[in-house]
């Protein structure tokens, strides 16, 4: 009698499970769709491309914050972080603190009310990044790293993170290229906008290089999920939190800061397809949420992208602010083939100093070519001392958005809708962007980050406050 009611347990938890899907997030680091199925030849990436072959492609996806911890929250809640005043890169890290709405639940907390295990590790299975810019309580979020502590039959939802574009400096040090045939210098092409100069080149092959890192290690998670026999039922989404961290992507709103791989694989579930509506990334909560049998969140800004539910956007926003002590807001719109970009600070220079993206080892090598003279007009967009207060774009012809069409009276109208369009969402979706950042908050952020620097980087750290002191400046002057 005994064996017979354990048996007739484990049968009603897998029933139970069949219905309930797994639901499993890849989460790569400043990366943008750079992956064979998308038509970059230079790379081998068999098993992100058999999930784009068997799954749902979303060819129009963006993230609605171009940098990490703002992306992260806005994913985790299914709400623009600019809604939930989380908007301003790793904020709430000092004394001021940041909280999210009552009525807000993060995503793991409702798959957890409704049975799920939940988790969030990484590729070695390792805690993983969270980066989230409010008070959160780890415990009351997750049960663990890995899914391995689940109960026999219990479904999971999991968030793998995995470190992507941010290994380049491990990939030149060889600790990965032995892995794989490395791309070489002269196997792919820059964009247009960069000066094809040895740092800028050695870099970009690293990068892809790390795409290729990436495929390994979904690919060594789906073998892990075949052998425990989970991966039939399991939901997947690949995607990235926002685009390669160079000088126009990463806390960009172009599209190589803000455009991103998306890729929904459940064959079990939904048929392959290729889908070119404009998404966003938190488009991801609602979606699992709704094959996972949750009820979504009225207050929840995503959208569900199957079932009766599904509603097709007219419009995407990204919006940028503060990254680290770079003050900053600049806010993009796309609808159907054109970008709107507003730069709310116009007369600051496109590159403001900002010590994480300086150090990077392209930069200053750019900078002096720049400076020598060498750049042609296209290469030089990014280093000029201040910016148009709007940009437009006809992304069909111009891919690389370089041709700036908001001072064409042939497209006046469109910028007038454009621009009303972005109005209206600031709007519609209490862009707390609107006022600066408090002193007080701004000022416990920087001590924080300051201090972390100066324990094993003065120099930097000094570099961080000088940088303190000309935003402060520039706000003075109303600039």
């Amino acid at each position: 009698m005994k064996h017979f009611i354990l048996i007739s347990t484990m049968l009603l938890q897998s029933l139970v499970a069949a219905d309930r899907p797994n639901i499993l997030w890849f989460v790569v680091e400043d990366m943008s769709s750079h992956f064979a199925y998308n038509g970059e030849k230079s790379v081998n990436t068999p098993h992100v491309d058999r999930l784009a072959r068997e799954g749902t492609i979303f060819s129009n996806a963006y993230v609605t914050a171009p940098v990490c911890s703002t992306s992260r929250s806005a994913m985790i809640t299914g709400m623009y972080q600019t809604t939930i005043g989380a908007h301003h890169h790793r904020s709430s890290q000092g004394e001021e603190k940041i909280h999210l709405p009552k009525h807000v639940k993060t995503v793991p907390e409702l798959f957890k009310e409704a049975g799920y295990y939940t988790c969030n590790g990484s590729a070695e299975g390792k805690v993983g990044k969270r980066d989230y810019n409010f008070v959160h309580d780890y415990k009351k979020m997750y049960d663990g790293a890995d899914w391995s502590g689940k109960k026999v039959g219990q479904p999971f939802f999991a968030q793998v993170q995995l470190k992507g574009g941010k290994r380049r400096n491990q990939v030149k040090k060889d600790i990965i290229k032995k892995l794989y045939d490395p791309v070489k210098v002269g196997y792919f092409e820059l964009p247009p906008y960069y000066a094809p100069i040895k740092e800028v080149e050695e870099d970009w092959a690293a990068y892809l290089n790390t795409v290729q890192f990436v495929d390994l290690q979904v690919g060594k998670i789906l073998e892990r999920l075949e052998k425990e026999n989970e991966l039939d039922n399991t939901l997947i989404i690949f995607m990235t939190d926002h685009g390669v961290s160079h000088v126009r992507g990463k806390q960009f709103c172009y599209d190589e800061g803000a455009k991103v791989p998306f890729i929904v694989w459940a064959p079990k579930k939904i048929k392959a397809a290729l889908r070119d509506e404009l998404i966003l990334h938190i488009d991801m909560a609602a979606t699992s949420l709704h094959f996972a049998g949750i009820d979504i969140p009225d207050y929840m800004q995503a959208r569900t992208l199957f079932g009766k539910q599904a509603k097709e956007r007219e419009y995407i926003v990204s919006a940028r602010d503060r990254c680290d002590e770079t003050v900053d807001r600049i806010r993009g719109v796309r609808k159907g083939s054109f970008k709107y970009i507003r730069n709310f600070y116009p007369e600051r220079p496109y590159l403001q100093p900002c010590a994480y993206k300086d150090a990077k080892v392209f930069m200053q090598p750019l900078k002096d070519y720049y400076a020598a003279g060498k750049m042609n007009s296209i290469q030089a967009l990014a280093f000029q001392s201040t910016r148009p207060a709007e940009e437009l774009y006809e992304l069909n012809n111009d891919q690389w958005e370089i041709k700036n069409l908001a001072g064409d009276k042939a497209y006046e109208d469109k910028l007038v809708e454009m621009r009303e369009l972005l109005n209206k969402w600031v709007k519609e979706s209490h862009d707390l962007g609107q006022s600066p950042e408090s002193e007080a908050m701004f000022n416990s952020d920087m001590k924080v980050y300051v201090d972390k620097i100066k324990k094993n980087a003065p120099a930097r750290a000094k570099i961080i406050e000088d940088n303190i002191a000309q935003m402060k400046k520039w706000a003075k002057e109303g600039k």
